[in-house]
């Protein structure tokens, strides 16, 4: 058995890709527009899979587009998706700054949750040891679900 993508539907997908790829990072490695069924594919990766994404087309994160407006409500009972990441408080402060709310702030330095424009929980992991606590996210309280 071998893993290949998890997929979310997107209502607006320049918002989901801006968060994907210009906020959280990741990489657009293949799209595919089909006329017929009227719905539009992403594919995405970390900066750090997308040569092995290319190579097994795998593992990704595909983003659904139904070109027919759609209403997703839900979000939580898919789950998450985790990321490991450099510096949690780097990405947490640009995402914020990219008007995205810190649900779940990082304050053990450890991990943080966010979510989607289409409300998609995401949980990032600082890779290696945790950073020691720091200011604002340390007595930054909970908002809303995570």
């Amino acid at each position: 058995m071998q893993y290949l993508h998890s997929m979310i539907r997107a209502s607006d997908l320049d918002a989901t890709l801006r968060f994907f790829c210009d906020l959280l990072g990741l990489v657009e490695v293949n799209r595919y527009d089909s006329e017929q069924g009227r719905f539009t594919l992403v594919f995405l990766a970390a900066p750090e899979d997308v040569d092995l994404a290319k190579k097994r087309k795998a593992p990704l994160v595909e983003i659904t587009y139904n070109w027919d407006p759609e209403e997703y409500t839900g979000g939580r009972n898919f789950g998450h998706l985790a990321y490991r990441v450099a510096n949690i408080y780097e990405l947490c402060e640009r995402l914020q700054a990219g008007g995205v709310t810190i649900n779940r702030p990082p304050r053990d330095g450890h991990m943080a949750f966010v979510r989607s424009p289409d409300g998609i929980s995401i949980e990032l992991l600082q890779a290696g040891e945790s950073l020691p606590p720091a200011e604002p996210w340390a007595s930054m309280p909970n908002t809303g679900e995570w």
